[in-house]
């Protein structure tokens, strides 16, 4: 465990309970409410950085509502863009500090997968360009780590229906918490995607939740506001190195 000290943001969502309910335990791990800490006030950040001794950043917090992201993309670049300046910049005032930046599949095209960390981060969506903005904003510390993932809970998937013909890599939260942590005590450094191989969202779901029924994209982007992702599949083949390194 190279790192005793760990800040996770975002840590009343869903991956960041997955992170405080993981091995992390062990170590001291702060992971303030938003009344303590609200990533978008950077004085606030900056206290909180000053109060506490800080070595590691899981940075999971982020405006993820894709609907609202397109309603109100100003609110979107507040938190995923701004929010994630002032951690980076409260980190670079502390050397040595790595920050993991939790980013997701959507930075890519997602109409043609599946995408390797090379190829072009042009996203079709408000949610991905300020993802992608937070992104810039955390390469600009040295000991850097940008996950590019997405995942979902396998014992409560609310969903009735799924695509037959939408593809994407899509992790168990329990899985990506896991990868998460293995990241974070490596030498990585750069942007790595995290997922399973490419499957079509009801073959994923159909696994854990077999009452649910199949639906074309189509279908589901006639009824849905927003428009959902063709092929966010990830080429995975630099995890799976990673895992296997971690084995030996």
């Amino acid at each position: 465990m190279r790192y005793q000290n760990i800040l996770i943001t975002g840590g009343t969502g869903k991956l960041g309970q997955a992170l405080l309910s993981s091995n992390l335990s062990k170590r001291k791990v702060f992971a303030p409410a938003r009344t303590e800490m609200d990533i978008t006030n950077k004085k606030q950040v900056n206290r909180y950085f000053n109060e506490h001794e800080i070595d590691a950043i899981i940075h999971c917090a982020a405006l993820i509502n894709m609907k609202e992201c397109e309603t109100n993309p100003a609110s979107a670049i507040k938190v995923n863009i701004n929010g994630t300046g002032n951690l980076v910049e409260a980190a670079l005032n502390k050397p040595h500090t790595r920050f993991v930046y939790i980013s997701t599949d959507y930075v890519y095209p997602c109409e043609d997968g599946p995408y390797s960390e090379s190829d072009s981060a042009i996203p079709f969506t408000s949610y991905g360009w300020t993802k992608l903005g937070g992104e810039c904003a955390a390469r600009t510390i040295k000991d850097h780590c940008i996950v590019r993932t997405s995942f979902f809970n396998p014992v409560n998937i609310p969903y009735d229906a799924a695509p037959l013909d939408s593809f994407c890599s899509k992790i168990p939260i329990s899985e990506l918490a896991e990868a998460i942590i293995a990241l974070l005590d490596s030498d990585f450094v750069g942007v790595i995607n995290v997922g399973q191989e490419r499957a079509s969202l009801y073959e994923i779901f159909k696994k854990y939740k077999p009452s649910i029924q199949s639906q074309t994209l189509e279908e589901i982007n006639r009824a849905a506001p927003i428009k959902r992702a063709k092929d966010s599949s990830l080429d995975v083949s630099l995890w799976n190195k990673f895992k296997a390194r971690a084995k030996t």
